[in-house]
């Protein structure tokens, strides 16, 4: 029934600072930008390389996600890379806090935490390439 994920939808407090986090800091294209006057809103469209898509949206003072302790619900968005280390040594130098590499026990493949301007949690998964 389901073919695969068509977008993830993400609601920022400061919607200058996170279009800058995942346009400049994650590279993130962006498809459709509109300001949504009647809800005092933005809604950012952007593209994942696999076709798949973020929508970041603004609203007037949404309240705080809760991640810890770690809350039900979706934990955190995970995005595949060809390369952990390289992809942690990037962010470190555009100043993103991002936390040591980890081995996922099961697949023994690399990865790591950092998170997004509102502390939503993000991992960066070492993934193989397909081609």
């Amino acid at each position: 029934m389901l073919l695969r994920l068509h977008h993830v939808a993400i609601i920022c407090s400061d919607y200058a600072v996170s279009r800058r986090f995942y346009t400049e800091i994650l590279g993130l294209a962006v498809l459709a930008e509109n300001y949504r006057a009647e809800r005092d809103s933005w809604k950012l469209d952007l593209a994942l390389p696999d076709g798949g898509q973020i929508e970041l949206f603004s609203f007037p003072s949404p309240p705080p996600r809760p991640s810890w302790p770690e809350a039900c619900g979706l934990r955190h968005l995970c995005f595949a890379v060809a390369d952990v280390a390289a992809s942690r040594r990037e962010l470190l130098a555009r100043g993103v806090a991002v936390q040591d590499i980890r081995i996922d026990e099961y697949t023994g493949r690399r990865f790591v935490f950092l998170s997004d301007p509102d502390g939503l949690p993000l991992e960066l998964y070492e993934a193989a390439l397909v081609g």
